[in-house]
């Protein structure tokens, strides 16, 4: 169930803290781009990845009545690892009349026992309102199978302005509840 809007600020900082990733640089930056507006539900999502060093990245979701905030919040290594380190925090506000698609792809064990209303393993919720699309392109190909002629590419274009996945092993099955709760929440904002 979305969090109610009475108790969503406090629960959105709750959860920040919660998150551990710069909480009170992650409140500011937020409260800015709130503007004092109810908040109405939020998704807080923590990702951690490892390559040559660790890198943290941590997107906030929040809805309110009118528009949809989306934060994102990552470390930066300087050039010099003696220096300390720095992070980069950046918001977006959309109007909800300009979210064109909300997209949940749940990901299920065992489908064919699935109980209705059954557990969810992993959920990627993907909003789009056009700033950004993905292209996907591969060679064309026509039907003759002995062709070598080249007849260019072919794709489609996603949108992919925020994408968001969810981990019942990683974060716990609440982080998945939650975040198909703010699906929900955004799906019944946007269809008015």
């Amino acid at each position: 169930m979305p969090h109610a809007p009475t108790d969503a600020r406090a629960d959105l900082t709750a959860h920040l803290h919660r998150a551990g990733y710069y909480p009170e640089l992650v409140a500011d930056v937020l409260d800015v781009a709130l503007a004092d507006e109810e908040v109405v539900s939020h998704l807080v999502q923590a990702e951690t990845t490892f390559d040559s060093e660790v890198r943290r990245h941590l997107t906030v979701l929040v809805l309110t009545p009118t528009r949809l905030v989306t934060a994102h919040v990552d470390d930066h290594a300087g050039a010099d690892p003696a220096a300390p380190a720095s992070a980069s925090a950046t918001t977006e506000v959309v109007p909800l009349r300009e979210i064109r698609s909300v997209a949940l792809t749940h990901v299920i064990a065992e489908p064919e026992r699935y109980p209705r209303g059954g557990a969810t393993r992993e959920v990627t919720l993907a909003i789009g309102w056009g700033a950004v699309s993905r292209v996907d392109l591969e060679p064309a190909t026509c039907v003759d199978p002995g062709c070598t002629a080249d007849h260019g590419l072919t794709g489609q274009v996603t949108p992919d302005d925020v994408v968001v996945r969810v981990s019942g092993e990683a974060e716990g099955d609440a982080a998945v509840r939650s975040a198909v709760d703010f699906a929900r929440a955004l799906s019944r904002a946007t269809a008015a």
